[in-house]
């Protein structure tokens, strides 16, 4: 799997986390989601991305 699919994966993962848990256990987890879609554009304005860093750790390309 190219690093570019892993990285929606993992963020497509991460914001249904954090929705199922705002429904599910504290309203306060919608700063989750809040904090993944900030990152989302960031990473597209800057071209930094931690979660690339933090995959490429665990091999993929």
């Amino acid at each position: 799997m190219s690093l570019e699919n892993a990285i929606r994966i993992f963020a497509g993962s991460m914001v249904l986390l954090s929705v199922l848990l705002t429904a599910t256990v504290h309203s306060g987890f919608i700063w989750l989601t809040v904090f993944i879609g900030v990152n989302l554009i960031q990473s597209a304005l800057t071209g930094i991305c931690p979660a690339a860093w933090f995959l490429r750790k665990f091999g993929f390309r």
